[in-house]
């Protein structure tokens, strides 16, 4: 199940969780949300909240819509970050993927997690047929991380979402063809 690994982390594919691993996403979600990361929920963000969107985007893992992938302490086995690959698409764009939730948990961060979640990402797309995959960001939060690794950036609008606190961000768009 060990997907890619080094001396600090290992990333993997979450097909079915067992509680502390459901717990430990709910406490990644939380820990970025309260963090100010625009990533869909307001504050405060109740653990209860965050558990209710993972079992909805873990139930669509099993079904094969998405893909689920953590990255976890080597040697705790503790979810320090995540990302999802979204492959469920509309008829018209089946070559089409979509990356959500690139969570890091923000004691773990600057260590390279988000760029090979990013990775992993990328061949759980091109596995899934997957040529060309999406992502929104709000503006200034990664756009860097997503520059640094061969997204291309293709328009911002803004005022687009809101962040945790109820001030509105900006939103950058990016896409990236699969070779």
């Amino acid at each position: 199940m060990t997907t890619m690994s080094d001396r600090t982390y290992i990333l993997r594919r979450l097909d079915h969780p067992s509680d502390a691993e459901l717990d430990a996403l709910a406490q990644v979600l939380v820990d970025c949300v309260e963090g100010g990361a625009s990533v869909g929920f307001m504050l405060p963000l109740t653990r209860e909240r965050a558990e209710e969107f993972w079992m909805g985007a873990l139930d669509g893992a099993s079904r094969g819509e998405r893909v689920v992938i953590v990255a976890e302490e080597s040697d705790s086995g503790e979810v320090i970050g995540t990302v999802q690959v979204v492959l469920a698409a509309p008829e018209n764009q089946p070559h089409r993927g979509e990356i959500a939730k690139t969570l890091v948990h923000r004691r773990a961060r600057r260590r390279g997690i988000a760029a090979a979640l990013m990775a992993e990402a990328e061949i759980a797309a091109r596995e899934a047929g997957k040529t060309l995959l999406v992502l929104d960001t709000a503006s200034d939060d990664a756009e860097r991380l997503y520059g640094r690794n061969g997204w291309q950036p293709c328009g911002q609008v803004p005022g687009y979402a809101l962040l945790p606190d109820g001030r509105p961000c900006a939103t950058t768009f990016f896409y990236k063809f699969l070779r």
